[in-house]
């Protein structure tokens, strides 16, 4: 070995690039004092001391034993393909090389996954592949063959994923190589199963998830307390924090319906909602009404449903110029004020055309909101944005209440709740990504339906109470989470 490397650093100081007779798809053997060469249907022969064999030149860089110049085989036309130029990228889980092309891939691109390893012919001369920093337990080996580059890969534990395909103006061909940690399996009781598995984005994802045939789901918390999702759910197979909350108050934002009780309104996004073990997606059909002080009743609108009187449950300012603001408190109104006002943690408030309230409202009067979904679910938890619809791409989240698109466009892990259309839940964490990566995972997996939780630091999976995230920062303590119980 240590002579090999010695004699490749001098021809590579003399201009040459000598190479293994076996990367260049050539034999070697020694015949009557004379270096006999043979590859591609060519027979090359050297004497040392004296030079090449008829019909080669003697300007041709001379061999050294089992190695053989590259610009003697290229001046010799042993090669039948254009030569491309590589340049090489790395990524958090393998590596991208991207050949540079004299005309147009002439094929179509290709993919494949969860294999121990790939052969490829690439129609170029590409040295370049020699030089390839190949990531860690990868084993790569690069042959220049007359009519191909053969590219031989295999990883060393679990899977090789790679993508090839053509870019245009200028012509490219890319290559994303991904070396896959082995996918988790684990049997949790009859029809549960913890899983660890890849989606597919094009580039992969790896999706740590609760699969449930079968179970009871229930939210779990209380609007106000935040504590970990373990500790909002002793006793759980599984638990998936849940919707978003105030971060200062830890008021909840979006519907919650708990054992058919209201504990938050509607706030303009898309709710996960079932009986039983049967689950749907939607915008809540919510019935709100407000209680004057003489019983009288009013409907109304809910945060983001604008009507003529709308109720405000989140924390922040509320109304618009023109209208009037009555606070509540524990069904008293603590405060009357001309719009844009504040509404403080533990409030609601009830906006209204300035000088025309739904009924006479004073400070200390009664005034109560009352709400039901229509049809009535025993249960409902908000989220946002939908992921999947019906097994289609749904990721749109202009059509729901969300007003800073910035969280959703930051690579953080995901969380999600899931099914196909066998029925089989999914309760899952992803490696950090984006909302509409991970929808495209789920969609390769199957996925019918899907719609993300909160994300980022809220993201966090336990299952019999141990954290299966990959989140490596602290666990946030969360106001809402989605509970699976054996039945």
């Amino acid at each position: 070995m240590r002579r090999f490397a010695l004699l490749l650093f001098f021809g590579l100081a003399l201009g040459q690039t000598l190479l293994p007779v076996e990367q260049l798809g050539l034999t070697f053997r020694e015949e009557g004092g004379a270096w006999v060469y043979q590859g591609g249907g060519k027979r090359f022969v050297y004497v040392p001391g004296v030079g090449w064999a008829e019909p080669l030149g003697a300007e041709l860089p001379p061999p050294q034993e089992g190695l053989f110049p590259l610009e003697a085989l290229k001046a010799l036309g042993h090669f039948r393909v254009p030569e491309a130029g590589g340049r090489f990228g790395e990524k958090p889980k393998g590596l991208r090389v991207v050949l540079d092309l004299p005309a147009p891939y002439p094929a179509e691109p290709r993919e494949e996954r969860e294999k121990a390893g790939a052969t490829l012919y690439l129609p170029y001369l590409a040295p370049d592949l020699l030089k390839a920093p190949w990531p860690k337990g990868l084993k790569a080996r690069v042959r220049l063959l007359p009519e191909a580059t053969e590219l031989a890969l295999r990883a060393e534990r679990g899977h090789l994923y790679y993508r090839l395909f053509p870019l245009e103006d200028p012509p490219r061909l890319v290559l994303d190589l991904y070396l896959l940690a082995p996918e988790v399996e684990e049997v949790l009781a009859p029809g549960v199963r913890y899983r660890e598995v890849y989606g597919f984005t094009p580039e992969p994802l790896r999706l740590y998830l609760v699969e449930a045939e079968r179970g009871r789901l229930l939210p779990v918390g209380t609007p106000g307390k935040r504590a970990l999702p373990k500790d909002l759910a002793p006793g759980a197979l599984a638990v998936l924090n849940g919707g978003y909350f105030d971060p200062k108050s830890g008021t909840p934002i979006g519907l919650w319906v708990q054992d058919g009780v209201t504990l938050s309104y509607p706030y303009g996004r898309v709710a996960l909602l079932w009986d039983g073990f049967a689950f749907f997606l939607g915008f809540p059909q919510f019935v709100a009404e407000a209680v004057g002080p003489d019983g009288s009743r009013v409907r109304v609108g809910v945060n983001a449903s604008r009507a003529r009187y709308t109720a405000h449950t989140v924390p922040g300012l509320v109304g618009r110029e023109g209208e009037g603001v009555a606070l509540v408190r524990e069904d008293r109104v603590v405060s009357l004020l001309p719009a844009p006002a504040e509404l403080p943690p533990g409030h609601w408030a009830l906006t209204f055309p300035r000088d025309a309230p739904p009924f006479p409202l004073e400070v200390g009067g009664r005034l109560a909101l009352y709400g039901t979904l229509n049809p009535p679910f025993r249960y409902a938890l908000e989220g946002g944005p939908l992921l999947l619809k019906e097994g289609r791409y749904a990721y749109d989240p202009a059509k729901e209440n969300f007003k800073d698109p910035r969280p959703l466009q930051a690579v953080a892990p995901q969380a999600a709740v899931a099914w196909t259309k066998e029925g089989k839940l999914w309760l899952l964490i992803s490696e950090p990504t984006t909302p509409g990566a991970l929808a495209r995972a789920l969609l390769s997996l199957g996925a019918w339906n899907a719609l993300r939780m909160d994300g980022g630091g809220s993201a966090q999976l336990w299952v019999k109470g141990v954290l299966r995230s990959p989140y490596q920062g602290s666990p946030r303590p969360v106001v809402s989470a989605l509970a699976l119980y054996l039945e």
